[in-house]
């Protein structure tokens, strides 16, 4: 296959892919993290093609769409972070024994 059939083919999948986003609404949640996923797809895939430049931007946008629809997640790991580091800071510095 042609460079230039797969980018057409590319297009029309991510036009089809936003036209059921917005048609479906039950589909949206779907979507709003196939999309992301699909833009890093294509990035690496770009990247690997060659095109490092279009490749780059392509994973950008998508890794920063999937860390914004997962956020909430991050939010939790990061409070569970705090409250670990905090503990660990209330208990001191534990002396290790050798047996």
């Amino acid at each position: 296959m042609q460079r230039n059939n797969v980018m057409a083919l590319v297009l029309i999948a991510f036009g089809a892919l936003i036209l059921l986003g917005k048609l479906a609404p039950f589909l949206g949640g779907l979507f709003g993290y196939l999309i992301p996923i699909a833009l890093i797809a294509l990035g690496y895939y770009g990247i690997k093609a060659g095109n490092s430049f279009f490749g780059w931007v392509f994973l950008i946008i998508g890794a920063i769409g999937l860390i914004g629809k997962f956020s909430w997640l991050i939010g939790i790991i990061f409070a569970g972070a705090l409250i670990f580091w905090g503990v660990s800071m209330l208990k001191g510095p534990q002396k290790r024994s050798p047996f």
